[in-house]
């Protein structure tokens, strides 16, 4: 009897056979997608294995996965396909048209923020503006995919659905010389902070010599905690390119440019001031009444901060207001839709990203970036970066320090390498 149902199960097994090719040993992508394939219900099989003999050689692997049903099967290899396992019997996407604006067909692919390609007329086509948690629309005629909001759907445009004709190329392992050294592990609590500061300063060094663009994510800590006279000098220099910030960062930097304290406290000897607690909101409303941050520039009513200098050298910067937000300021865009949409272009060109004492809006702006965008994240607490890793921003490596100390150590490094190399 047992012989028999045993039988039974295998007849309606079900198989398909995929490939994961590139730096799948060193990168940890094969055992990931066979304890995937096995945790899931499956099986697998290795049919054939290539493994790369020098260090830049890539390796492959055939696998036979095996599942109880057909249902169960396509589960796994929607999974598997996210790390790079691509099916033999390869076919181009599916393609379905929305029904209405405003939300995908029913079944479609949910992108990565991974470097994908979907497969077109036996065509393989990368999906550009690649970001995680969208949909990728097709355009046949011109033979383009796209990553695309929810918000941003069109009755009649035709969306990949399903894993078939899809395949994701995972970041692989970066030799040390060409990475960061402390990015062993995500969070760096008690690693020396002086050597990751040195690495940090190396990448903006770098990334300014190289044309790239570095973009800062700031929380208001960075005025609360004296840090906005380095950031200034960060913006001189060129070493800072972008800033995405709230509401808080701007006010309190202003706040500390027209009276001295931040948050009702001098930041020059600690004393809180009689009815410093004012402070912010007057500071919201004379910006207002001079009709928004860069009016106060040019009328000479703003003369130093973060805002001043991002102003005064083109920085170009976001503010992204909350629920929470007191006035706010002219400039923070309380639609958080229109934000996200300027956010997404803000970060088109960007190719380091330095996220600081800011936890919702460094989760907003990793969901953002696609995943070759090096990311590192400054706090004194280390849930931010351990939430940025379980929502998928897994490129993220944090530090955790106050932050005065890290921006004083970051200039203290780039000048030094400043005077290295002149």
């Amino acid at each position: 009897m047992a012989k028999k149902k045993s039988a039974a199960a295998a007849t309606e097994a079900c198989t398909e056979r995929v490939e994961v090719a590139g730096h799948i040993i060193d990168s940890l992508i094969l055992p990931k997608i066979l304890d995937i394939i096995t945790a899931s219900g499956g099986a697998f099989k290795i049919e054939r294995i290539t493994i790369g003999q020098a260090r830049k050689d890539p390796s492959y692997a055939l696998l036979e996965v095996t599942a109880p049903s057909e249902e169960r099967l396509q589960q796994i290899l929607a999974i598997i396909a996210d790390h790079g396992a691509v099916a033999v019997s390869q076919a181009d996407c599916r393609l379905v048209a929305a029904d209405m604006d405003g939300a995908f067909p029913e079944g479609f692919y949910s992108s990565t923020n991974q470097r994908t390609e979907v497969r077109l007329n036996g065509e393989w086509v990368e999906v550009q503006l690649q970001e995680m948690d969208m949909g990728v629309v097709v355009d046949p005629a011109a033979q383009t995919a796209t990553c695309r909001a929810m918000t941003e759907v069109k009755q009649g445009d035709l969306y990949v659905v399903g894993h078939a004709g899809t395949r994701v190329h995972p970041p692989e392992r970066q030799e040390q010389k060409h990475g960061f050294e402390f990015m062993n592990s995500a969070v760096s609590t008690e690693k020396p902070k002086g050597v990751a500061i040195r690495q940090v300063a190396t990448e903006m060094v770098q990334t300014k010599q190289r044309g790239g663009k570095t973009l800062l994510v700031g929380g208001p800590a960075i005025v609360h905690t004296g840090s906005d006279e380095h950031v200034c000098e960060l913006i001189r220099r060129g070493y800072i390119n972008s800033l995405f910030a709230g509401n808080a960062l701007a006010t309190h930097d202003i706040e500390q440019s027209l009276f001295g304290t931040s948050l009702g406290v001098r930041l020059d000897c600690g004393d809180i001031v009689e009815a410093g607690h004012e402070h912010h909101l007057r500071a919201i409303n004379r910006v207002r009444r001079w009709g928004g941050i860069r009016p106060a520039v040019e009328k000479g009513e703003l003369k130093s901060g973060i805002m001043y200098e991002c102003v005064k050298h083109d920085v170009p910067y976001l503010l992204a207001g909350s629920i929470r937000d007191d006035g706010p300021l002219t400039d923070v865009i309380t639609d958080s839709l229109d934000a996200q949409r300027q956010m997404r272009e803000g970060i088109r060109d960007i190719t380091f990203c330095l996220m600081v004492a800011t936890t919702l809006h460094s989760i907003a702006v990793g969901n953002l970036l696609p995943a070759w965008v090096k990311v590192v994240c400054v706090d004194i607490n280390p849930s931010t970066v351990i939430k940025l890793n379980d929502r998928g921003s897994f490129q993220t490596v944090g530090l955790v320090t106050d932050v005065e100390p890290f921006f004083r150590s970051l200039l203290a490094e780039i000048d030094r390498l400043e005077k290295a190399t002149s």
